[in-house]
């Protein structure tokens, strides 16, 4: 056992010698996805474990930039813990992220991590890092491994043409969404996946989506409509997410709620104040939006040397 730890430990930490001009995009004001897997390990098992933060980043000084952590979940093989109180900062210009805090298990006992990530190396649209720590629970202390992907959300750029046409964005609820996959043998099924796959990014995973759109990117004070394009009535709250639970997978929070909106219908939906909005439908929880709502910022490549790892 003891050697696997050490392995695993070596090869995380040294990765990231052996990558050069490795940096990464990093300003004020911006959103974040921090996702990754690995292990949490005792002197008697591994577990696997996964990490799904949403992150805003704050205030900079110097080569700091603090970050809030809005939203996630991280799992100890079945068991998911979900965001209480966590925070962190963006050290060295990029080249290094701390993460402490607390979070919750689902019997509501709190639990606390301490991550500290390594910029290992960077492409176009993300920044891989390797990640050491420890996940302290009232029970036991686990040592963990990560390697993680954090990505930037960028802001949605409309057209001229959109500009004049409205203030906002529009989406669309797919047809066929209420009936959760569209069965193969729904009328029209072969269409409605062809329209989902031609409105995904060529970075997104091939699926099948219910919305035009179901992760967006605007500045506070925007409006989005969305329209009904399904056979069926729809309606639109927000919520807290409840990871993990099938019989109630969202809490609603109060903050947006709007009519039914029937067949063909459509409703506006002010996104004023900065922050992360998980969009549902209470009828249909698997139909849903994320929105990260946060004023706009040009990126500065921060990080930027030889031997980023030392």
């Amino acid at each position: 056992m003891r050697a696997v730890i050490t392995l695993l430990a070596f090869l995380v930490v040294s990765s990231g010698y052996f990558i050069n001009d490795s940096f990464a995009e990093i300003s004020e004001n911006q959103a974040f996805l921090l996702e990754g897997s690995g292990f949490a390990v005792t002197e008697e098992f591994i577990r696997i474990s996964e990490i799904d933060l949403g992150l805003s980043s704050q205030d900079q000084r110097g080569s700091t930039i603090n970050f809030l952590t809005e939203d996630g979940f991280i799992t100890l093989d079945d068991e998911e813990f979900v965001i209480s109180n966590l925070e962190g900062k963006f050290l060295r210009e990029g080249r290094y992220i701390r993460i402490n805090g607390e979070i919750e298990s689902s019997n509501g006992f709190d639990t606390s991590i301490s991550f500290f990530g390594r910029l290992v190396d960077e492409s176009k649209d993300a920044s891989v890092y390797g990640f050491t720590g420890r996940i302290t629970t009232s029970d036991e202390t686990f040592k963990v491994i990560y390697t993680t992907k954090l990505s930037s959300l960028t802001k949605v750029d409309l057209t001229s043409s959109e500009i004049e046409e409205s203030d906002g964005l529009t989406l669309y609820i797919l047809r066929g969404s209420s009936s959760q996959g569209v069965a193969d043998s729904y009328i029209g099924a072969s269409s409605v996946r062809e329209q989902a796959v031609a409105t995904q990014s060529a970075s997104d995973s091939l699926r099948l989506r219910y919305f035009s759109q179901d992760r967006i990117s605007v500045e506070p004070g925007t409006t989005i409509t969305i329209i009904n394009d399904d056979v069926v009535s729809h309606k639109i709250i927000s919520g807290k997410e409840n990871y993990g639970d099938r019989h109630n997978p969202f809490t609603p929070d109060g903050r947006i709620s709007t009519e039914t909106v029937a067949p063909g219908e459509s409703v506006n939906i002010a996104l004023d104040d900065a922050g992360f909005y998980r969009l549902y439908d209470p009828n249909y929880p698997w139909m849903k939006i994320v929105a990260y709502v946060f004023p706009d910022s040009d990126s500065l490549v921060l990080g930027e040397g030889k031997n980023s790892g030392n």
